[in-house]
């Protein structure tokens, strides 16, 4: 009897549903698809597009999906997308970079980050 792989339900925090009501249906569903497979096997071995990290006493995921990353953690047995970013933005590279910063500061957008810089030029 062939055994069934168990799949997570996914979730997602307030700040990775705004982004994806940013983007057109096709590719939120294109998306969800790639975070909807991920399996118990995955996370236990993680490699490819997923990897793991350690932040602040918790375990984090972050999976490359095209020019899209998400972070989420595992909870009570659900996959909890607590954010997706864009590649290559100044936001992922600290979230990736275990730089200290708070989950509000997360948040904003890196736009905010060059107005501040154009400030000091002031």
């Amino acid at each position: 009897m062939p055994v069934k792989s168990q799949i997570y339900e996914v979730t997602f925090s307030d700040q990775s549903l705004s982004e994806l009501n940013k983007m057109e249906i096709d590719k939120q569903m294109t998306l969800i698809e790639t975070i909807g497979k991920i399996t118990p096997t995955n996370i236990k071995n993680p490699k490819g597009p997923l990897g793991r990290f350690n932040r602040n006493g918790k375990t984090y995921y972050r999976l490359r999906a095209g020019e899209f990353r998400f972070y989420f953690e595992i909870k009570n047995e659900n996959l909890l997308t607590q954010y997706i970013l864009h590649k290559n933005t100044l936001t992922d590279f600290i979230f990736r970079s275990k730089l200290p910063l708070t989950e509000d500061q997360l948040e904003e957008q890196h736009q905010s980050f060059w107005k501040y810089l154009e400030t000091l030029k002031k």
